[in-house]
């Protein structure tokens, strides 16, 4: 049987010479002292991480500081209602129903669907007044590092815009009796990260690191 498109895509991508060489330099493993990280290689070790389970069905200050780390920022009003009002309590009703314990490659589609918990949290943040798609992803992924991808302008460039990305991702996981996952995990041990660096995670950072310089400076579409 033959890969999906968008496995195919990936598999080429997180198996190239560079991948390993580009997780090492994004999270800092084995650079010299003087090399710095990216400040995302903290956005799912601050503070914890945002599905701790003492903390994954509620937005906190530390998920807000989190974000910042991959470059978007939550407006004042929003933050304050994600974490004193409404907002905060109808994102909490809908993160109680969308599991923290399991990958992607072991959610089922329905999951991740139109209409599931976690999309309709989605759609929920993508209506607040300076809150794009982007920011709203970054956000689920950070309290869902292993079920939700960060998800942004590059990676969907790189990957030539895919319609329904959490749902082509999911089907490319799975393909192959979750080929694609495994490569993932392997790829994680090769570049020495630690275990809460999620599957999905790893395949974020291998496809922006990927395309981030070409994207900024060929004005390309999906800026």
């Amino acid at each position: 049987m033959s890969q999906p498109p968008l496995a195919h895509r990936l598999n080429s991508l997180i198996t190239s010479d560079q991948a390993v060489s580009d997780l090492r330099c994004y999270f800092g493993t084995g650079l010299f002292d003087e090399a710095v990280p990216f400040t995302g290689s903290r956005f799912e070790h601050l503070a914890g991480g945002g599905d701790c389970q003492a903390v994954a069905n509620v937005v906190t200050a530390d998920d807000l500081i989190a974000v910042q780390t991959l470059s978007v920022r939550i407006p004042g009003q929003v933050a304050v209602e994600l974490l004193e009002g409404a907002l905060g309590v109808r994102l909490s009703e809908l993160l109680s129903s969308v599991r923290f314990d399991i990958d992607m490659v072991e959610a089922e589609a329905a999951d991740l669907a139109e209409g599931s918990p976690a999309h309709t949290a989605w759609r929920v943040l993508c209506d607040q007044p300076g809150i794009g798609w982007v920011t709203a992803g970054k956000l689920l992924a950070r309290k869902r590092p292993r079920l939700l991808p960060v998800y942004d302008q590059v990676v969907r460039c790189v990957l030539g815009r895919p319609k329904s990305f959490w749902l082509d991702l999911h089907g490319a996981l799975r393909a192959d009796n979750h080929a694609l996952h495994r490569e993932l995990m392997a790829l994680r041990q090769s570049a020495d990260l630690p275990a809460t660096v999620s599957a999905l995670r790893v395949c974020d950072v291998v496809l922006w690191m990927h395309h981030r310089t070409d994207h900024q400076q060929r004005g390309c579409i999906g800026t």
